[in-house]
């Protein structure tokens, strides 16, 4: 990952030519002209290089496609606003953390000898909210599960592309499936992030290793868990939706576990889910939900919005 958490892997589709009427003449809106797109995502492929296939990764014959209808399609006077345009459309997929849109136009009424006029623009993606779970049931070097908790939300609010909005107060659960283990503690963070879903599991789990979290057992006791509940808003219908066994959004389980449920509504009273087709308020959710196993956390009051920033 780069600096700023943007997936430093690229997919690079370059010379996608078609004829357009893009200009600020009356003869170019008449006559047309070539132009020629090249486009450069950033992308994280660790999935795709491990998996071997084409849905987890962007399909580059789908961003050739839209490149050419953008070219092909109702005239821009500026190639700028053509680049632009490029660029909102290949930012549309889930998986892009930053696109990169060269124009050329190489037929251009410049009028002088010249080999090519280009313009470049390079976009990233709008930052979006997303919530985020925290749980931990172990000690780490030195510290009680619910100061590692604190932490590593702290850490979260750290990143350069994460904004930490707001965290709940913690509770502390009983383990709902596995082998015995001691009590959790939980919590929700509300965020905004401009990386893309696959980007922003891979720094949650940066900071899971940092805190020493390991993957033996399922469901079994963890130093950290820092799990993606829900990317984007689903009341607006801008949330993504996945069922890649690497990426399930929304979290698969949350609208059965309590101890997610619960202190996000404490965090967000207006809180809503996607459950299958429809978008439920959290409220709902935990009214139908057994919350005994739920309860406030010693120490566990939220923390001032301004001390996460």
């Amino acid at each position: 990952m780069s600096a700023a958490g943007t997936a430093r892997d690229r997919i690079v589709l370059r010379g996608v030519r078609g004829r357009g009427f893009h200009g600020v003449f009356e003869h170019e809106k008449r006559d047309g002209q070539d132009f020629v797109v090249d486009v450069e995502l950033a992308v994280d492929l660790t999935a795709p290089g491990r998996s071997d296939d084409l849905a987890d990764t962007v399909n580059y014959g789908e961003i050739g496609a839209a490149a050419l209808a953008r070219i092909e399609g109702p005239p821009f006077d500026l190639i700028e606003a053509l680049a632009e345009a490029v660029a909102h459309d290949a930012l549309a997929h889930a998986a892009v953390d930053e696109v990169t849109v060269t124009v050329h136009k190489p037929q251009a009424p410049v009028g002088v000898p010249f080999d090519d006029v280009e313009v470049r623009v390079t976009r990233r993606r709008e930052p979006v909210p997303v919530v985020v779970a925290v749980g931990a049931n172990l000690p780490w070097a030195g510290s009680s599960p619910a100061e590692t908790a604190a932490s590593a939300v702290e850490a979260l609010a750290h990143h350069p592309a994460v904004q930490v909005v707001a965290r709940s107060a913690f509770v502390e659960s009983d383990p709902v499936g596995g082998p015995e283990q001691p009590v959790y503690v939980n919590g929700v963070v509300l965020a905004r992030t401009a990386l893309s879903p696959a980007s922003l599991l891979r720094a949650l789990h940066g900071v899971e290793a940092a805190f020493d979290r390991t993957r033996e057992v399922r469901w079994g006791a963890r130093t950290l868990d820092l799990d993606l509940v829900q990317y984007g808003d689903p009341a607006a219908g801008a949330d993504v939706v996945s069922d890649r066994p690497w990426l399930t959004l929304p979290h698969p389980r949350a609208a059965e576990r309590a101890f997610v449920l619960v202190p996000w509504l404490d965090v967000d009273p207006a809180a809503v889910l996607r459950v299958g087709t429809d978008v439920v308020a959290v409220a709902d959710l935990v009214a139908a939900l057994d919350t005994s196993g739920v309860r406030p956390a010693p120490s566990a009051a939220a923390p001032d919005p301004e001390d996460l920033a």
